[in-house]
């Protein structure tokens, strides 16, 4: 178990990290011990963030010495609470803001090396100035760092395409509890030497050590792209028009994005200079984005030629082409801003879940009428990645409660219990890219593979045998010691 830190403890940090790396002003330290969302609130005996990857080895080794935990954060971007310290206020919190370098970008490689607080936003231009990209886009880019989207293997709009981030991941450099060192930045895309420590590290959660930077697969910048905008009657109608592109186009389409029309609707009604351009509203909405890599290939002649034989074959009811970049700008907005709009009407109860992708559709139709007779009143916004089975399916209170947030709160509790119910007898999983952390910990020890979380358990205890890694996220405190 960790301890309190003492006083010898923290002199000894604040003489290595000095004024602009120690830390224990409240003020300071306010934005870093809440979650983004304003939901969750912890303390920390101090606010620690090294400049160096030695400055973590240094940390850890003392940490671990006095048997301090440490919860690392990077962008405070998590919706799982997967970055919060406890209330306790015993655990140092690690802030990797400072390690930001772009260490290199090799075109040669296809491959850049950077540190962990590198913002996801800022390798995607340093990227670019090379001709290249880095394939994983989410809506928080530029608050969400390399470091955190390694430590919750996170998904996004190009995973169809792409894979999560574990997909990029190259090499790693981490810092393990004890103060070690694994240095493995070598960008090999082969290397069949026992465990594969970087996809373990992929998903931890900061559960077994520091991540302090990383080597990542870039790939090159599409010759063109297309993004579309299309009115579907229903999911499943919707994912035969993915089916459609994928044999027709190949590997062209990398965003497959689904959207209910009451999504879209109150991003109409709370986000400023949005518009939906189709002629008419339709039940249901799909983003598209489609690249090709050589000059030779008629993009736009090919998505035109499939959608028109879709609309033949009824599975889309209008689409619109984005005829340049500011377009298709706003037809991203559309997507991206339903979590704002979302917040702006009020609260509800969120899940992050995944299921095949062929029980996609009728999940999302069937389940909603099942959470609508079971808890009545109550409305299903659904919105997702349909070509990787994530759906973010969130349940809004009966109009007539006054406390929405005491509602999420207590009947909440049952309502996700219900979906996380149904999303196991459809072969799925409770979190499909957010990760466990410490709001979905109880809901993975009751709904999650005892089998698996005993193995989650063995590696945690082998690696941390102190439980001082970022304690009480993906797996509790009294089952990781």
């Amino acid at each position: 178990m960790s301890r309190q830190p003492e006083k010898a403890l923290l002199d000894a940090l604040k003489a290595l990290l000095g004024p602009k790396g120690f830390t224990q002003d409240p003020i300071v330290m306010a934005p870093y011990l809440e979650d983004w969302r304003g939901k969750l609130k912890g303390e920390a005996a101090a606010l620690l963030s090294p400049a160096s990857t030695q400055e973590v080895v240094a940390i850890m080794k003392m940490a671990s010495e006095a048997k301090v935990a440490v919860v690392p954060q990077g962008g405070n971007s998590s919706t799982v609470g997967g970055a919060t310290p406890s209330k306790d206020g015993a655990a140092l919190l690690l802030s990797t803001k400072r390690l930001n370098a772009i260490r290199a970008i090799s075109p040669e490689e296809s491959c850049a090396t950077v540190e962990a607080g590198v913002i996801l936003s800022a390798l995607h231009e340093a990227a670019d100035k090379h001709n290249l990209r880095f394939p994983l886009n989410i809506a928080s880019k530029d608050m969400a760092t390399i470091g955190g989207l390694i430590s919750t293997n996170a998904g996004g709009s190009h995973v169809l395409r792409f894979g999560q981030m574990r997909a990029s991941v190259l090499g790693i450099e981490v810092v393990f509890p004890d103060g070690s060192l694994l240095e493995n930045l070598r960008p090999l895309r082969k290397d069949n030497q026992g465990y594969d420590l970087r996809q373990l590290l992929a998903g931890a959660e900061g559960s077994l050590g520091v991540i302090t930077a990383a080597s990542l697969r870039l790939i090159p910048k599409p010759h063109s792209k297309i993004v579309i905008w299309v009115g579907v009657e229903s999911p499943s109608a919707a994912l035969a028009l993915l089916r459609h592109l994928e044999k027709e186009s190949g590997e062209a389409v990398e965003v497959f994005e689904l959207m209910e029309s009451s999504l879209i609707e109150l991003v109409l009604k709370h986000i400023p200079d949005t518009e939906i351009p189709t002629e008419k509203a339709y039940p249901w909405y799909v983003l598209i984005e489609a690249t090709a890599f050589s000059e030779d290939f008629d993009l736009e002649a090919l998505m035109v030629n499939i959608l028109a034989d879709a609309t033949e074959k009824k599975e889309i009811l209008e689409a619109v082409i984005a005829q340049n970049e500011t377009q298709a700008g706003k037809l991203w907005r559309l997507r991206e801003t339903i979590p704002l709009a979302e917040r702006s009407e009020g609260f509800a109860v969120k899940h992050d879940i995944s299921v095949p992708v062929s029980a996609m559709p009728s999940f999302i139709e069937q389940e909603s009428r099942a959470i609508q007779e079971k808890f009545p009143g109550t409305t299903v916004l659904a919105f997702g990645h349909l070509g990787d089975g994530n759906v973010h399916f969130n349940v809004c209170p009966p109009k007539e409660v006054t406390d929405q947030l005491g509602w999420v709160e207590n009947e909440g509790i049952a309502v996700s219990h219900f979906v996380y119910e149904r999303v196991m007898a459809n072969g799925g999983a409770i979190s499909a890219e957010h990760g466990i952390g410490q709001t979905k910990l109880a809901d993975f020890m009751r709904f999650g593979n005892k089998t698996k979380i005993q193995a989650l358990k063995a590696i945690k205890k082998a690696i941390d045998p102190q439980s001082i890694m970022n304690p009480g996220k993906l797996l509790p405190v009294e089952q990781a010691e």
